[in-house]
C-alpha cells in the first residue's frame, strides 16, 4: 500500500478547521480500511502566518492524533507559496500527496477516485468542477473569461480546475525542478509533464469563515499566470505599435493632400482625441513592460518562496 499525505495550505482557518479535520480523518480511516492507503498516512496542515487561533488548533490536532502533522511559515507568503511549502515539505515521506483547500468546498469523497486513478499508472490527476451552478452570475462569467483568456495567451491549463489534485512523488520531484519565485502552480504543474487525468466533481459552498480570494486578489492571480507564462502581451505592444505607425503615415500622406488642396485648417477635436489615445496606449504599455520588468527583478534576487517556522508530526511505530 502506498502512503499518502494531504496538504492543506491553511490562512484565518479557524471557524472551519475543526469540521475539515474531522470529516478528512473519516474519509482517511475509509480509505484504510479499504486497503487503498497506508496506516502511516497523513493529514498536514500549513500555516500561512495566520493571524487567528489557526496554528492552535493545528497544533492541538497533531498532539492528540497521530494522522495529523502541521507546518507553520515564517509569515504570510501567500496560498500557492503554502501550497508549495507542504508539497515540498512531505514528498520524501510520500508515495502520493493530494492538494485541497481548508474551506471544505471540495468534494473529499473524490480523494477515492484520484487514488485509483493513481493506481492506473498516472502520476497527475487533477480535480475539475463538472459544473459552475452554484456560483453567482458575475463569477461564473468572469471565470470562463479567465480560462478563455489564459487560453488564448498561451497558457497551459485545466479547465475548472483550482488546486484540488493528486501528484505522485515522481511528478513532485519534477515540479520541484521549477525554480520562479513567481509562483502560479496551476500553470506549472501542466508542464512537469507525465500521464495525467481529470476526475470531474460538484464543487460545495464554503463551510464557514470568508472567502481569500476576492476580486482583487483573482485578478491579481490571473496577472500573475499570464505574466508568468505568455509573452503574448509583450507581442501585442509590437504588433500595436506597428499598426499605429502604419496610421501616421497614413495620416501624414492626409495631411500633405490637405495642405496642397488648400485645405489647412486642422481640427481640434481630431488633435486632441489623437493625443488621448496615444498617451493612454503609451501608459498601457508601460504598465505592461513594467510587470514583466517586475518578475525579472524579483526572479533575479532569488529569494526563498517559502521559509519554515516549525513543522510538527507524529509517525505511528
Amino acid at each position: 500500500m502506498n502512503k499518502l499525505y494531504v496538504v492543506i495550505p491553511c490562512y484565518n482557518e479557524e471557524e472551519v478547521l475543526k469540521e475539515t479535520a474531522k470529516r478528512i480523518k473519516k474519509k482517511m480511516n475509509e480509505l484504510r480500511k479499504k486497503k487503498l492507503i497506508h496506516g502511516d498516512s497523513h493529514v498536514v496542515f500549513v500555516n500561512d502566518g495566520s493571524k487567528d487561533k489557526t496554528w492552535e488548533i493545528i497544533s492541538s490536532l497533531v498532539e492528540k492524533d497521530t494522522l495529523f502533522g502541521g507546518i507553520s511559515l515564517s509569515r504570510n507568503r501567500g496560498h500557492q507559496n503554502a501550497l508549495l511549502a507542504g508539497l515540498m515539505t512531505v514528498k520524501e515521506d510520500a508515495d502520493m500527496v493530494i492538494s485541497m483547500d481548508a474551506d471544505l468546498q471540495d468534494d473529499i469523497d473524490v480523494m477515492e477516485q484520484f487514488i485509483l486513478k493513481y493506481q492506473e499508472g498516472y502520476d497527475i490527476v487533477y480535480g475539475a468542477r463538472s459544473s459552475r451552478k452554484k456560483d453567482s452570475f458575475f463569477k461564473r462569467t468572469t471565470a470562463i473569461l479567465f480560462y478563455k483568456l489564459m487560453s488564448f495567451m498561451g497558457v497551459e491549463s485545466v479547465y475548472n480546475h483550482a488546486d484540488y489534485r493528486l501528484m505522485s512523488k515522481r511528478a513532485l520531484d519534477g515540479l520541484e525542478q521549477f525554480q520562479e519565485v513567481n509562483l502560479f502552480l496551476r500553470g506549472m504543474i501542466p508542464l512537469v509533464g507525465y500521464s495525467s487525468t481529470v476526475v470531474p466533481y460538484e464543487r460545495n459552498k464554503r463551510f464557514a469563515g470568508e472567502s481569500k480570494y476576492p476580486l482583487k486578489k483573482m485578478i491579481n492571480f490571473a496577472l500573475d499566470g499570464i505574466t508568468s507564462f505568455s509573452v503574448k502581451p509583450i507581442r501585442f505592444i509590437t504588433i500595436l505599435g506597428f499598426l499605429i505607425s502604419l496610421i501616421s503615415v497614413v495620416m501624414f500622406v492626409y495631411t500633405i493632400v490637405r495642405h496642397v488642396l488648400g485645405y489647412t485648417i486642422v481640427g481640434w477635436s481630431s488633435i486632441i482625441i489623437s493625443l488621448w489615445f496615444l498617451g493612454g496606449i503609451q501608459i498601457l504599455s508601460l504598465g505592461i513592460i513594467g510587470e514583466y520588468i517586475g518578475k525579472i527583478y524579483m526572479e533575479s534576487k532569488k529569494r526563498p518562496r517559502f521559509i519554515i517556522e516549525e513543522y510538527r508530526i507524529r509517525h505511528k511505530k
